[in-house]
């Protein structure tokens, strides 16, 4: 059983690729986050990224992990960035259980230039406590490896302390 989990939501497939990728470097639980609604074609493209403009939220649907989310040492979340924000159905995840995380790192998959670092203080407000680490990967890009790499150096020097104060 893993202290890390990976959690994620995926519209198009980018962001499940870079937690599968980094679940699989970290030894790490991987979940999926759903909300039930349609956001494939053109239409769901358009429907997510008003939702994210509007702050829009649907409930999560139920997910399973091995175990509390309070209890492991680092959840990692992976989401999308939709109109300059988080996906709203990690935004939703975020309002309905942002309160039992404790050490949250933040992975952000984005379709332009920018690092959207803004992003993570948005998702911050959820937090009882500001995120450990965070990466902004653009898949494709020349940089994407070498950010991912980095982001895993952060990461597990971060759960190194924490074994140390433990």
């Amino acid at each position: 059983m893993s202290d890390i989990l990976c959690m994620y939501f995926s519209r198009t497939g980018n962001t499940k690729t870079a937690m599968e990728e980094l679940a699989a470097a970290l030894g790490a639980e991987l979940a999926e986050l759903r909300d039930g609604v349609d956001r494939s074609g053109t239409k769901g493209y358009l429907r997510s990224g008003m939702d994210a403009m509007r702050r829009t939220v649907a409930p999560v649907l139920p997910f399973e992990t091995e175990k509390p989310l309070a209890n492991y040492k680092l959840v990692i979340l992976g989401t999308p960035v939709w109109a300059g924000r988080c996906s709203s159905v990690t935004r939703g995840f975020l309002k309905e259980q942002g309160h039992l995380l404790t050490n949250v790192s933040y992975v952000l998959l984005r379709g332009g230039n920018g690092k959207c670092e803004e992003v993570y203080q948005q998702m911050d407000n959820y937090l009882s406590q500001p995120h450990c680490t965070a990466v902004s990967l653009r898949a494709g890009s020349v940089g994407y490896h070498f950010w991912q790499e980095e982001f895993l150096r952060q990461t597990r020097a971060f759960l190194e302390a924490q074994e140390v104060r433990d």
